[in-house]
């Protein structure tokens, strides 16, 4: 396994009225983040919130190129980014459920405490196959075939690229300990956007380079 300090390269925030942040997702402009009561929309070049849609948003949070999805307790929310109105809702794979992504026509969720990523199909919330982690997991991305999420347990926390058949941990980057880990997701080329937890920050995280 490869191992090596995080490179973060921008933090948004704190933002107004925002305590918590939560998942994040990217739609090719905004990063959405999940703040508790609402999901927001934030501008990545100017660093501000542009608008906010009120929907429980407690956790992950995935963007499937038209709808959001977010994570809200024990259900999974289908989003119009639009309207902010909530099409469907499925149950999530467990107690706990963290992150969220979306690849391959599925969604991916991870349980938290239960250091596990589901492959869920997005209309039934069936559990279509899980993968084994050995950490805490909170967000959860994919890009370009490789599998990351962010880990946050006791005080450490790290972006793990593990392999998806196994779920043995291939590389390894290491964040400061003032900085957690709870949302991830990738811009789809060379960087990762980060929850910040409870510092209220959206940080972003060069990916490496192979």
């Amino acid at each position: 396994m490869k191992k090596s300090a995080a490179e973060i390269l921008q933090e948004f925030g704190p933002f107004q009225d925002v305590e918590l942040v939560g998942g994040v997702s990217y739609d090719g402009q905004n990063v959405w983040f999940a703040s508790g009561e609402k999901l927001n929309a934030l501008d990545p070049n100017s660093g501000e919130v542009t608008r906010s849609l009120a929907v429980p948003a407690f956790a992950g949070t995935a963007f499937d190129g038209q709808y959001l999805f977010q994570i809200a307790e024990e259900r999974i929310q289908k989003i119009d980014p639009k309207s902010g109105e909530v099409l469907s809702t499925i149950p999530t794979p467990g107690a706990s459920s963290a992150g969220l992504a979306w690849a391959e026509g599925s969604l991916w969720v991870g349980q938290h405490r239960d250091r596990k990523i589901h492959q869920v199909d997005p209309e039934t919330g069936a559990i279509l196959r899980t993968i084994e982690s050995n950490r805490f997991v909170t967000g959860v991305t994919w890009v370009d075939g490789e599998l990351w999420h962010g880990t946050w347990e006791g005080d450490e926390s790290e972006l793990r690229h593990i392999d998806p058949q196994t779920g043995e941990v291939v590389e390894c980057l290491m964040l400061p300990d003032d900085v957690k880990i709870s949302g991830l997701e990738s811009d789809g080329r060379d960087r990762f956007f980060c929850g910040g937890g409870k510092a209220g920050k959206v940080r972003v995280i060069r990916r490496p380079k192979h």
